[in-house]
């Protein structure tokens, strides 16, 4: 599983079409559907209902789109804190 399926996951999900999570990534659609397909397979699960308006979170894509925003976010946390420490020692490189 990698950080891009998780960001592409949760786009889809909060926009419920895969143009519009691609177009607010300002990524291509179709590597997309690709990814969410992989993690889909990796997962053994359909998170996903495609429907021909677009997508709908089945209820194992609710469950987890928690954990996928809870990683997201740890994510940002860790990066955010990695910052904050270089910003109080000083330039290092």
């Amino acid at each position: 599983m990698s950080l891009a399926q998780l960001h592409y996951f949760v786009a889809v999900a909060e926009e419920g079409h895969v143009g519009r999570a691609a177009a607010r990534l300002r990524v291509a659609q179709p590597p997309v559907s690709r990814q969410l397909r992989a993690l889909e397979d990796e997962l053994g699960q359909a998170l996903f209902e495609r429907t021909p308006r677009g997508m709908r979170l089945l209820p194992p894509g609710e469950r987890f789109l928690v954990y996928a925003r809870a990683a997201l976010s740890a994510i940002e946390q860790g990066r955010a804190a990695v910052t904050d420490a270089r910003g109080t020692r000083g330039n290092v490189q």
